[in-house]
């Protein structure tokens, strides 16, 4: 099975502009993503996709490869679809994209290795990976996407409300009520099916909650779950290099 990995990097962040460059203890965050996929051996190409010639000429600098993408992308999932696209019309062949976010810069390489291996088992057409939330503030948190899974971990909704509502109870009891997951963002997707997910218009729900997996969901394409116990910490803006203070 071939397996490419591609991490978006764009550079016009409306809240944190020039991310990818943010230098953490000597190296860039673009850097640490792209080396840390480097230790998962399954992947038999990895390209970061930007639309900033600084980001790309950093790249070329520490031996990473590049790919210029175009500035009109809303979303990782479009960019990662125009190097499909492109890799595609080059002559090239490969079974799945995986779509490896570029603002965790701890990235856990099991993460993907475990991706990696439910796809080569169950072949799904797009999969993800969700952790079980262990803290009470996450369930509450918007910014924490929760997810609702089938008994053969296919996702039934995401949201940003907590799901499910456990009616009967305090809030402060929900952690004992019901098994909360958390939805991590790495994405695998069937090459064909990348092309396809990313002509679709937006639809309601996807509207609602911002959460494009949604507008998959709603056009009938399942997307299967895997449960990791990595934890991965997105870099959304400044203050949140804060959190980050204790893994260097």
């Amino acid at each position: 099975m071939k397996i490419v990995g591609v991490i978006p990097a764009r550079y016009a962040s409306t809240r944190f502009p020039g991310k990818p460059l943010t230098v953490i203890n000597g190296k860039s965050m673009i850097q640490r993503v792209f080396e840390q996929a480097l230790k998962c051996s399954g992947l038999y190409k990895i390209i970061v996709a930007t639309d900033h010639e600084t980001i790309a000429g950093h790249v070329r600098n520490f031996g990473g490869a590049v790919m210029m993408t175009g500035s009109h992308h809303l979303s990782g999932t479009e960019r990662c679809s125009e190097v499909a696209d492109r890799l595609i019309a080059g002559g090239e062949e490969f079974d799945y994209l995986i779509n490896i976010q570029g603002d965790e810069p701890f990235l856990a390489p099991q993460q993907i290795g475990q991706l990696i291996k439910g796809l080569e088992g169950d072949r799904p057409v797009i999969a993800t990976l969700i952790k079980k939330i262990e803290n009470q503030d996450d369930i509450h948190n918007p910014n924490v996407v929760k997810v609702a899974v089938d008994k053969k971990g296919y996702a039934l909704l995401f949201s940003r409300s907590p799901i499910p509502f456990a009616r009967n109870c305090s809030t402060s009891d929900w952690m004992t009520a019901a098994t909360y997951f958390k939805h991590i963002g790495i994405y695998a997707y069937q090459s064909q099916i990348l092309r396809e997910i990313v002509t679709l218009p937006t639809t309601m729900l996807e509207r609602t909650e911002m959460l494009e997996q949604l507008r998959w969901l709603e056009n009938g394409y399942p997307i299967l779950t895997y449960q990791t116990e990595y934890e991965s910490i997105a870099i959304d803006d400044p203050s949140d290099l804060l959190k980050i203070t204790n893994k260097l």
